[in-house]
């Protein structure tokens, strides 16, 4: 061996023994946190070994890493191909194409036999039919509707193992003679958000210091799904895939009882329902908190055999049918909330010492088997409830003196559609007035909507139709009215029973297509009444038409020879003008797409009105949209703009982070818009640049909170009515300490209707027929501008009120103040709208308000 070898095998030697003396020292940290599945579970059970256990799946243990929505998904599919106590099905698809899953378990022997069962049970909740003794209960088990509220999606991987691999006698029994049906996850694209953001940020000798970055999720958090809604508001309004898929699959078992687990703040400890008792919403039978008590029993033994804290009837409430705890009460199903204290990571310091992510899965667990385990015990009772639900449903119908509500149809496929989609996924029973009718001096057309209160989801059309303002408590953990034809800003009545019954109804119209344009003209135009209309704009924009909107009204000639009377605001595409070569194909394409009906025009020379090549026809250019978000604004609201442009116009708004904004060339853009939020941290320079981009042309729109920057900066000629002023109206002298949370209460208007007063001739409410506008109100904000017309287009009206509860005093310090202003500003104009135009993607009614900020701010700039 020669020596140039010795010394190369001198320096491997060397270097493999420096590496494993390297090894050797370094210490090796292990994830923590978690534990395995059956140490979640209870004690002494054995389980089938051929069903994999979360961490043979995985990988690791539960609580150990936050589950992935994939990861979660794919388990749920390994059981079910392991089990035959499970069947999986797949019920819809976010919006960013994650699956939602709901796994049906029960005994094998019983899958023949599952068809059968439900319509038995169906007919018990919708005709009164008398379940039978042995009659299965259907329990909906569902988690994390709140994506940064992750216990309960990894306590669902726990349950599930549970329910498929235990051989004890409680899953026995519960499986052989019920169903279990367990929703894994109700936002899986929240709960992936939250997942990667934890996990991303979390060290292998965890960090409980409530300042760590994984700790502070940034904006705009995993809390919501993709566009930034709450799901556990949507449960009734219906606006997103998630919930539509859920409600039909409620709809299609109506199980008897529904368990929704949340997450709350760190310092708190474990709530469950039943909630306030005084604040339940008055449609809810008694019946139901009563039951809701007998459960809680279990869920507080089981607590307190764990030397867990806990509380109940404190903090929440069940008045909003929208949420996933109160919706099941509306139908005869027991709704209960489950909130854990949340670790907002793996593990987090707090005033009752350090909350670990294992712990929280753990308590969801614990919840979870104590309603299985209270169901069981209660269920001669829950099963006689639903049929008890259904004959004093009847007895309540009896004793209403009301028959139902008329509501008249609007002239307007979009909004149309909107409602009956709603009704129809509730299967909430409706029909047609078959004449025309005069109620309280009202004229309803043929065809009206006519939706009577005898039917079984009779509580929750009572609610969709009401106008309460006096309330047993004046406190509401959410909004306080969602009336469903206030929110489509539609004509309505609620009928007393001696009227309704003269109403004579049908079965509803076939629905035809739109009629689309056909042959050459000198030019085409549609309406802008249309809640698509915006959409069929923005379609013809981007494919290159030339449009005009006119400012007033007129009378054209249609190519067919009649004679038709256009409201200010139609939308017309001159063919004297460029235009694109299949420009008659691109109409028609996007009327079909938007359902909104073109007409061919036979002259530029009108009959009455400005001709069409007239001056007061302003030129519409396709938008450019900034959209203001990021820390200190609000993501729902910044959502629901996102959401209504992107789904319901087309077009797509560009969103920037606020503290990025100065970097921003502001002159690429149209419009800007700012939401809800604080923005005292724009500096002078940026706030000169915003002030220059308006004087040059642009349109500055702002919503709620908005409004008051814009005035504070002088963009606005309107003052801000002070807290302390708003305070002064509510005298504190005869009131104790005790008097406090009401006063706090009394403050806040959470979710009211306020009828507002317009001008339909102003651009800005360009589409509107009437002189009043329904609008959602959940702040105190009240703001003071001259009554000029052509600026202050927009005010409450003097007893502004219609539904839902406001403290008298706010009401009469709001009403006749400005809800909506337009400012001139150099050669651009400022828009300030007091109210959310956008709620919950539900109030149809203003949404064409932001559509007209946008498309016809032409006749509003210089």
């Amino acid at each position: 061996m020669d020596s140039s070898f010795r010394r190369a095998g001198k320096w491997v030697f060397a270097l493999f023994a420096f590496v494993v003396y390297s090894a050797l020292a370094a210490p090796v940290f292990k994830d923590t946190g978690g534990k395995p599945v059956t140490a979640y579970l209870p004690a002494n059970t054995s389980y089938d070994p051929a069903i994999p256990t979360p961490e043979s799946y995985l990988g690791t243990e539960v609580g150990t890493w936050h589950v992935r929505h994939d990861q979660l998904a794919g388990y749920m599919y390994a059981l079910a191909a392991a089990s035959d106590r499970i069947s999986i099905e797949e019920t819809g698809r976010t919006h960013e194409n994650r699956p939602l899953l709901l796994l049906t378990i029960t005994a094998p022997e019983n899958r023949s036999k599952l068809p059968q069962w439900r319509e038995d049970h169906l007919k018990t909740v919708n005709s009164g039919a008398k379940a039978a003794k042995d009659a299965p209960l259907f329990l909906y088990m569902g988690y994390s509707i709140h994506g940064n509220e992750p216990s309960g999606s990894n306590a669902a991987l726990v349950m599930a193992y549970y329910l498929a691999a235990a051989q004890d006698e409680t899953v026995t029994d519960l499986l052989s003679k019920n169903v279990v049906l367990l929703d894994p996850s109700f936002n899986p694209d929240g709960l992936s958000r939250f997942a990667q953001w934890a996990n991303m940020h979390k060290s292998k000798n965890l960090v409980a210091d409530g300042e760590n970055r994984e700790h502070k999720e940034d904006w705009p958090s995993g809390r919501t799904n993709h566009y930034w809604f709450d799901l556990n508001r949507d449960w009734l309004l219906l606006t997103h895939p998630e919930s539509q898929a859920r409600i039909k699959q409620f709809q299609k078992w109506r199980p008897h009882v529904l368990t929704d687990h949340h997450e709350m703040g760190p310092d708190s400890t474990y709530f469950f329902q039943p909630g306030v008792p005084s604040r339940k919403n008055p449609n809810t039978p008694d019946g139901n908190v009563r039951l809701t008590e007998a459960l809680a029993a279990f869920h507080a033994k089981a607590f307190d055999d764990a030397g867990q804290l806990y509380f109940s009837e404190e903090g929440f409430d069940d008045f909003y049918y929208g949420k996933g705890s109160s919706y099941p009460d509306s139908m005869g199903s027991i709704g209960i909330l489950f909130e854990q204290a949340s670790s907002r990571g793996h593990v987090q310091a707090t005033v009752n010492g350090e909350l670990a992510f294992a712990q929280t899965i753990q308590n969801h667990v614990t919840t979870s088997l104590s309603t299985i385990a209270g169901s069981l015990a209660n269920k001669p009772a829950i099963l006689n409830y639903q049929n008890t639900f259904f004959s004093e449903t009847a007895d309540a119908i009896d004793k209403d003196e009301h028959f139902g509500a008329i509501v008249a149809m609007p002239d307007d496929s979009g909004r149309k559609e909107a409602l009956l989609s709603i009704l129809n996924q509730h299967e909430i029973q409706y029909s047609y007035a078959r004449d025309d009718e005069e109620i309280d001096n009202k004229r309803y057309s043929k065809g009206s909507l006519v939706v009577p209160f005898n039917q079984p989801k009779y509580r929750l059309v009572k609610s969709l139709f009401s106008t309460r303002q006096q309330f047993a408590e004046n406190t509401f953990y959410d909004v306080s009215n969602w009336n469903i034809a206030l929110a489509f800003n539609l004509d309505y009545d609620v009928l007393s029973k001696r009227a309704g019954r003269g109403i004579k109804t049908e079965a509803g119209p076939v629905k035809m297509p739109v009629p689309l344009v056909d042959g050459e003209a000198y030019a085409y135009a549609f309406e802008w009444k249309s809640y698509y209309a915006p959409a069929m704009l923005q379609q013809l924009l981007e494919n290159g038409a030339t449009v005009r909107s006119a400012e007033t009204p007129f009378t054209a000639t249609l190519t067919d020879g009649r004679n038709h009377d256009f409201a200010a605001g139609t939308i017309i595409v001159p063919t004297p003008l460029s235009q694109p070569d299949d420009l008659l194909s691109l109409l028609q394409d996007a009327s079909a797409l938007t359902g909104v009906e073109v007409f061919g025009i036979k002259s530029g020379l009108t009959p009455q009105g400005s001709d069409l090549g007239g001056r007061t026809l302003a030129p519409v250019k396709a938008p450019s949209i900034l959209l203001v978000g990021g820390n200190g604004t609000s993501s729902s609201e910044a959502g629901e703009i996102w959401h209504y442009l992107d789904t319901r116009v087309g077009t797509a708004p560009v969103i920037v982070e606020q503290d990025r904004l100065s970097t921003i060339r502001l002159a690429d853009y149209s419009h800007i818009i700012f939401v809800s939020g604080s923005y005292s941290g724009l500096s002078d320079k940026l706030n000169n640049d915003i002030s220059d981009w308006v004087n040059n042309g642009g349109v500055l729109i702002g919503q709620k909170s908005a409004v008051k920057f814009f005035a504070q900066k002088g963009w606005l000629d309107a003052e801000i009515v002070s807290r302390d002023k708003v305070d002064s109206v509510f005298p504190v002298d005869k009131l104790t300490y005790a008097d406090k949370s009401a006063l706090g209460a009394s403050k806040i208007i959470a979710g009211a209707v306020y009828e507002t007063d317009i001008d339909p001739t102003h651009p800005i409410f360009f589409g509107y027929t009437g002189k009043t506008l329904p609008v959602f109100k959940t702040s105190n904000m009240i703001v003071h501008a001259d009554a000029d017309p052509f600026t202050r287009p927009g005010h409450y009206s003097d007893s502004p009120l219609m539904a839902g509860f406001s403290a008298k005093q706010l009401e009469t310090m709001i009403g006749g103040t400005a809800s909506v202003l337009t400012q001139p500003k150099g050669r651009g104009v400022v828009i300030g709208f007091t109210d959310n135009l956008l709620f919950r993607g539900y109030w149809y009614g203003t949404g064409k308000l932001m559509s007209n900020a946008i498309y016809q701010s032409g006749h509003l700039v210089r």
